[in-house]
């Protein structure tokens, strides 16, 4: 299993709208950065996720799984663009803020940190059990 990150505005699309979509889940739809999409084209259906909520509250509320491989984006007609379905797996117990994971040392590296503007980043199994435990919840 591999572990992911996803951020989503969640004025947009939130962790309740994941939720609200039970066992089916969503299409990551609208992705349109070359890495992001790479980054959906190596996962697999099981793969797990943190659920960010970007620019308003900054924190990971939610561990999502991948549901569905990579396989045309239904938002555009432009063959450049994949997405993955996912679907919500359970809420974390304690959000985990962009200012924690700053402040973690162990977290230095980690994609949330260094680049900050991807939406769909690979997070390490030792990140996804620093996070989990932050965030009191349990990584498997």
């Amino acid at each position: 299993m591999r572990y992911w990150l996803f951020k989503s505005e969640p004025n947009k699309f939130s962790w309740d709208q994941l939720v609200e979509k039970g066992e089916a889940g969503e299409e990551w739809d609208g992705i349109r950065n070359y890495l992001a999409r790479n980054n959906m084209r190596e996962m697999k259906i099981g793969d797990r996720g943190l659920f960010y909520h970007s620019n308003i509250g900054k924190e990971v509320v939610g561990i999502c799984e991948v549901s569905a491989e990579s396989a045309p984006d239904s938002t555009t007609d432009d063959p450049r663009w994949d997405c993955v379905h996912l679907r919500a797996v359970r809420p974390v117990k304690k959000p985990v803020t962009l200012a924690d994971v700053k402040a973690e040392p162990r977290l230095s590296n980690m994609s949330l940190v260094t680049s900050m503007r991807l939406s769909v980043q690979p997070v390490t199994e030792e990140e996804w059990r620093i996070v989990c435990a932050m965030a009191e919840t349990d990584p498997d």
